[in-house]
């Protein structure tokens, strides 16, 4: 990408609308808008104007809002011309501004610059694309806290936080003949403890920020007949899988996305689990067991009439060691039975009807905090984590928890201080400050052309 180049894009989306919007941005847009719209309108206002050709015939009209440098988006010279949102006539206004000597953006290089101007940092840089991706309200809103700079500023509170200790120890490392009071081994330790206990906080908001994110994959598996599809179809409020009384219907995974609590979850109903010969349900069956490797957490359906099984039991036994794993006791409705919870051992069962309905509440409830969610929180003060944040905030935990040992043992203030170093430097690369190119690359190829 050359941040010298004058960039356009369109940044609404494709297809026939009312509105269809140009950005462009770059440095010295003066002639450019003169050759498009006769002069270079006055910034901040919207005018109206006519967009021309290159012999100022009329391509198109509308509002035309220029934001000079370095008060804008990406502070650089920014122009907008809000023209009708046919695609013959974007695209040909798009063509006008490539002819003047703009190029096509990369996809999120308006936001890339706004990054390389400390227009906005990192975190806030993801957070426009995860405001623009948001697919439930709580996500959106979460979304926005990270826009608005409140986990970069967690962030920057940990890193002053650090920093103030390394210049503890470094001192006392520099002028080892100098008595300095300050420097307490066990006021140190205080400080590390209270540290470390702030950073676990801030990972669990993140990753209760990350779930709203990326959702949760629930992974539902039983014998054959036992309502897993039912239970995909009373979940998703819609008949989304067949259902019939003929064991086996179900043949491959069927994933429908719902909502619970503002949480995005991935439901995905499997074939079910048994010894056959026939090829098809074979296939089934070898998906139903990956999609379990990749599940966060896993229900296994049971016939109530029936209870758990033998054959249950030993799929409790190839299920991996930490996958949670919710035991649903299906088809009470049958038994007259009222839904209800129990914790057996190291399983929570559920008993319910995915016919009639009864206990799914409890269900949803059950789910949302077998992933890892709260719904008193309500998505108030997490942080839209992504997995580069979590991998960031784990490793300096990691270096906190070692620089902690240290202390305690009272030993190496060398190896105290490089714990601490790597730890700032784990948490400062989430801001962006000691970021590889590569990395960059690959944050903002992800977002839209206009963006």
């Amino acid at each position: 990408m050359h941040s010298s180049d004058i960039i356009a894009a369109i940044a609404t989306p494709p297809g026939r609308g009312g509105i269809g919007i140009i950005r462009i941005s770059g440095n010295n847009l003066e002639e450019m808008a003169k050759q498009l719209l006769g002069s270079l309108p006055k910034p901040r206002y919207a005018s109206l104007n006519y967009f021309l050709d290159q012999h100022h015939e009329v391509i198109d009209q509308g509002i035309a809002i220029y934001y000079a440098a370095p008060h804008s988006y990406t502070g650089e010279d920014v122009l907008e011309l809000h023209g009708h949102g046919g695609p013959a006539v974007i695209n040909l206004l798009l063509e006008r501004c490539i002819t003047l000597g703009a190029r096509l953006a990369e996809p999120g290089e308006f936001t890339l610059r706004a990054y390389l101007n400390n227009k906005i940092d990192l975190v806030q840089a993801e957070g426009v694309a995860d405001l623009i991706d948001a697919s439930t309200t709580g996500a959106a809103r979460c979304a926005l806290r990270s826009l608005q700079g409140e986990f970069s500023e967690v962030i920057h509170e940990l890193v002053r936080a650090l920093t103030d200790m390394r210049i503890q120890i470094e001192a006392a490392l520099d002028f080892p003949e100098e008595e300095i009071d300050w420097l307490e081994m066990s006021h140190l330790k205080m400080q590390l403890h209270q540290l470390h206990e702030k950073l676990q906080q801030v990972l669990v908001s993140s990753q209760r920020g990350n779930l709203l994110r990326e959702g949760a994959r629930i992974v539902l598996i039983g014998q054959p007949n036992v309502g897993k599809s039912s239970l995909l179809n009373r979940l998703a409020g819609d008949e989304v899988a067949i259902v019939t009384e003929i064991p086996g219907t179900t043949r491959d995974a069927i994933q429908q996305h719902i909502q619970i609590d503002s949480v995005p979850l991935h439901i995905i109903d499997t074939a079910g689990l048994r010894e056959t010969e026939d090829i098809v349900e074979k296939l089934g069956i070898e998906r139903t067991y990956a999609a379990v490797e990749n599940a966060d957490l896993v229900l296994l359906l049971v016939d109530s009439q029936n209870g758990l099984s033998e054959a249950d039991q030993d799929l409790l036994k190839k299920l991996p060691a930490k996958l949670p794993v919710l035991i649903v006791f299906n088809k009470i409705d049958l038994l007259n039975q009222s839904a209800k919870i129990e914790d057996k051992n190291k399983y929570s069962i559920i008993y319910l009807s995915a016919k009639t309905g009864i206990g799914v509440d409890l269900l949803c409830e059950k789910i949302l905090t077998l992933v890892g969610w709260h719904s008193h929180l309500a998505g108030e003060g997490l942080f839209m984590a992504r997995q580069r944040h979590l991998h960031a905030l784990d490793q300096a935990q990691n270096h906190l928890s070692t620089a902690i040992t240290w202390a305690s043992h009272g030993e190496s203030l060398e190896v105290l201080a490089e714990e601490l170093r790597l730890a700032q430097y784990a948490l400062s690369t989430i801001v962006g400050e000691f970021s590889a190119d590569d990395l960059l690359g690959e944050i903002f190829s992800k977002f839209c052309i206009g963006k």
